[in-house]
């Protein structure tokens, strides 16, 4: 689970008392809290002032011949077993620049038929064994993964049909014809969705030409993507070398080895480098961007700018922050625009810390007529960050929510090892996660103060819109030089 869904999960875990502590003041320069005639109070829970203790389990570690790490975490309270494996270089952050989307179709397609199985076939066996079998990679992902779960008796049967998938991938033309087919339907709806157009267009202002601004392919890579093409990118991508198989459920080490040993024996290392990434080009300046959706009755708003890597000294106080001001519906964002105004159905705030330089964001859509006061008072909330101390009760309702979330997690073994995994892919300390709740604790005010000051910088802050621009863009140029565009992405003189 990473941090960003780790921040989620604590919301679901938070009491009612979350909704009436974040609204409370405290302390000399604490901000004042503003009107809470919408939020209902009914109770408030007890709360420790422990803070948590805990020893994550850990799963055995084993290097193989092929490059492949190895991590298993055992449980063996029920007859299950899951797996993920991660693939580095895989992912759409390595597709050429003129191909974006190769990475996804080539993962796509090597689950639709093998050199001895059809799509069909590969199907219907999982379904026999009550198996599952995915494979992946995302647009801007630097990986991608192959994973599946399996009752125990039965995992022996799935790994046969991972190394199948993972090896022997035929890429048939007619399944790739059908790919062709169903993924222009799906790219042109895609592209109907203003939530979309924002998504889009913010991560080009972030990015640039940076892998990091891609979210989906075009229809001209989909297009051009052939046989042999799929064919020279599962070649020379999908190597062993720097790979991690991850394992949790009802087997052990031995186990594992020896069925890994028997399954994917015939996966041999390449000899690859290990894929390297680079940070996107600094943001030197504020920008104002329209996306012109005639006749829209909203507006999407998404306001954010480059923040940090995922090994950053800064992340558990960005964690922090982003819990305080959209962390889900006690977030500040979330009480105000919608709880008190009445503007939106939600509005949150993300933190997106990768390998490289990421961004922190925060978004909502609103009604076309409430567009100025949203985005003024969201912009005002960004302020607050910046300029006054958070009050006590609030600050720290907002730490014990993220370590409430963190403890559920630990009742799920497969959550547990993706933590592992995340310790392992960024080189962190084998004792990282046993003292995340400390170093979320640890955070201060002061902390969390000098990090929206730093971070959430007026000079580089981007301010996205999508919606009908006669009703819009008058307001918006008043924030700042405003570049408009339509819905291909194409700019057009401002309105």
């Amino acid at each position: 689970m990473t941090a960003r869904t780790r921040i989620a999960a604590a919301v679901a875990a938070l009491s009612v008392a979350g909704a009436a502590t974040i609204l409370a003041a405290g302390g000399p320069g604490a901000q004042p809290p503003p009107s809470s005639q919408a939020v209902v109070i009914k109770g408030k829970a007890p709360v420790s002032s422990q803070v948590l203790q805990v020893k994550l389990p850990r799963p055995q570690e084993a290097d193989l011949a092929s490059g492949v790490h190895l991590m298993v975490l055992e449980d063996h309270r029920a007859p299950q077993i899951t797996f993920q494996l991660i693939i580095p270089g895989a992912g759409g952050y390595y597709d050429p620049p003129d191909h974006p989307g190769l990475a996804q179709f080539t993962a796509a397609l090597m689950r639709e038929g093998t050199a001895t199985k059809t799509s069909e076939q590969i199907s219907a066996e999982l379904e026999t064994i009550a198996a599952t079998l995915n494979v992946n990679a995302g647009l801007s992902a630097q990986d991608a993964t192959v994973a599946g779960s399996s009752l125990s008796e039965h995992f022996g049967r799935l790994l046969d049909l991972t190394a199948d998938v993972l090896l022997n991938p035929a890429f048939r033309d007619e399944e790739l014809a059908r790919y062709k087919l169903q993924q222009r339907a799906q790219l042109t709806q895609i592209r109907a969705q203003s939530s979309f157009l924002a998504a889009e267009r913010f991560n080009k202002v972030v990015f640039g030409d940076h892998p990091g601004a891609r979210i989906m392919p075009s229809l001209t890579a989909l297009e051009k993507t052939a046989h042999d093409a799929l064919v020279a990118a599962h070649k020379t991508r999908y190597v062993p070398d720097h790979a991690i198989l991850a394992i949790a459920g009802d087997v052990t080490m031995a186990e594992a080895r020896t069925l890994v040993d028997a399954k994917l024996g015939t996966w041999k290392n390449a000899g690859a480098p290990k894929p390297g990434v680079a940070d996107p080009t600094p943001l030197e300046r504020p920008g104002v961007y329209l996306v012109a959706r005639p006749n829209s009755v909203q507006t999407d708003l998404v306001v954010g700018t480059q923040a940090i890597s995922r090994t950053s000294p800064d992340y558990f106080n960005l964690t922090v922050m982003n819990k305080v001001i959209g962390g889900g519906p006690t977030g500040r964002l979330f009480v105000h625009l919608r709880e008190e105004k009445g503007y939106t159905y939600g509005a949150y705030s993300n933190l997106g810390a990768v390998s490289y330089r990421g961004v922190w964001m925060a978004s909502t859509q609103v009604r076309t007529d409430v567009t100025k006061p949203a985005l003024t008072d969201l912009l005002d909330e960004i302020r607050q960050m910046r300029e006054i101390r958070v009050p006590d009760q609030e600050f720290l309702d907002n730490k014990r929510a993220i370590v409430a979330g963190f403890a559920l997690e630990l009742e799920s073994p497969q959550a547990v090892l993706v933590d592992h995994i995340t310790r392992y892919r960024y080189g962190l300390p084998i004792d990282y996660w046993d003292k995340y709740p400390e170093r979320i604790m640890a955070v201060t005010q002061q902390d969390v103060l000098a990090a929206a000051k730093k971070y959430l910088d007026p000079s580089r802050l981007q301010i996205v819109a999508v919606g009908n621009a006669d009703a819009i863009a008058e307001f918006l140029k008043t924030l700042g030089a405003l570049e408009v565009y339509d819905t291909e992405g194409k700019r057009i003189s401002e309105k």
